[in-house]
């Protein structure tokens, strides 16, 4: 098994938030938004953990035309980044952003009908504060909706999918590799999440490079339930 390597929690560069807000996620983005507006009922008041540069949610917006999306991020110059996009693509209505750590977030209790994160979990080097945050703003009854990559079994396969998902930019396919290695096995997430009340059959493989978490508080948030995605059925 490959050994996981972190990469830098915050991506609080300018060239690097850039490098990134360029890079092409647009069909991965459109389909994460319509597996979290496949669920149903969804709610309205959502948070994105984690937003970069606020891709999703843009997505989000033009999709649902109701929806309003909290979107936070530890890193300004990502937020910089997310403001043009939320201004070009007429979404600041819907969209506030905020800056701030995942792992410690302001909001009170029970706050957001729905808590959703993409790509952010293999960028912290622990996850524990991280979840139970994610659990503790989420209202009871509420739907935690969480994707990420998952750690190749070596490197010869990393390489693969480097090959397959990185572009032709140097710089792209480096960063594509490096989140690779940082992120988790889906054994390890789903230990992970146990202690939450979240069961394992709530974090599927849903590519062939991505895990997703889909559950549903229940009215005391001591457990959840797995939500089924469209894509996973049959």
């Amino acid at each position: 098994m490959l050994e996981r390597v972190l990469e830098p929690e915050v991506m609080d560069d300018y060239d690097e938030a850039r490098a990134y807000n360029a890079m092409d996620h647009s069909s991965v983005n459109r389909r994460f938004a319509e597996d979290l507006l496949s669920i149903e009922p969804l709610g309205l008041d959502c948070l994105d953990v984690g937003t970069g540069t606020a891709w999703i949610p843009v997505e989000l917006c033009e999709m649902n035309r109701e929806i309003r999306i909290m979107a936070t991020d530890a890193s300004e110059w990502m937020l910089e980044l997310a403001r043009y996009n939320i201004e070009v693509y007429q979404c600041v209505m819907r969209v506030q952003l905020h800056l701030g750590d995942a792992k410690k977030m302001v909001f009170q209790n029970d706050y957001f009908d729905t808590v959703f994160s993409n790509s952010l979990v293999h960028h912290l080097p622990t996850h524990d504060d991280f979840f139970r945050e994610c659990v503790r703003v989420l209202r009871p009854g509420g739907v935690l909706f969480i994707r990420d990559l998952i750690r190749p079994e070596s490197m010869e396969e990393v390489e693969r999918r480097v090959d397959l998902y990185g572009g032709v930019d140097d710089h792209g396919r480096q960063m594509l590799r490096q989140s690779l290695i940082a992120s988790l096995t889906l054994p390890e997430i789903r230990t992970l999440v146990e202690s939450l009340g979240i069961p394992p059959e709530s974090i599927q493989q849903t590519s062939d490079r991505h895990w997703t978490l889909a559950a549903r508080a229940s009215h005391s948030k001591e457990a959840f339930e797995a939500i089924i995605l469209p894509s996973e059925k049959g």
